[in-house]
């Protein structure tokens, strides 16, 4: 199997990832956080102009995961201190299980590493139990927890969890 990680370069591979993190997003976090959330978090957070904004002013990058050339997924990076926020890690229900994530989590921590930096920083949903599972797996564990009001009545109750590299 072929995996590739492609840095999000262009103005195509931006709606390439937003296209994704719709699909991905609207099949996974209605049963977490419900549909009405799902929809205000994808404008919010995930849309083109929004990946575009968080590239240009706020200094993330954006990954696409390939497996055999078909788009199958996207993470995101944003560097802070000395530590390395994972912000995003999504890839789609047909390419689960073939370990793409696992080649997205050794290129990040490698990454963490080349730069000299200490830790990598995610939040995580807390009712969401299997992104959890797999993270602790990964190594990260739970040092904070977050209740972050983004508008609208809604909230990101998340666990803030974090891996030393």
């Amino acid at each position: 199997m072929a995996f590739h990680i492609n840095r999000v370069e262009s103005e195509s591979d931006i709606n390439i990832v937003a296209q994704l993190a719709d699909k991905i997003w609207r099949e996974y976090f209605p049963d977490i956080i419900g549909q009405d959330q799902t929809d205000y978090m994808i404008s919010l957070f995930q849309s083109a102009g929004a990946i575009s904004a968080q590239i240009r002013i706020n200094n993330y990058s954006y990954y696409l995961l390939l497996h055999n050339g078909i788009h199958a997924g996207y993470f995101s990076l944003a560097i802070r201190g000395r530590e390395m926020f994972l912000s995003k890690i999504y890839v789609k229900s047909d390419f689960r299980g073939l370990g793409l994530a696992s080649h997205a989590f050794e290129f990040i921590e490698n990454e963490a590493r080349s730069r000299g930096l200490e830790s990598i920083r995610l939040t995580v949903n807390r009712n969401n139990e299997n992104s959890i599972k797999i993270y602790e797996h990964r190594g990260f564990v739970i040092v904070d927890r977050q209740n972050l009001d983004i508008g609208h009545g809604y909230y990101m109750d998340d666990y803030i969890m974090e891996k030393i590299v």
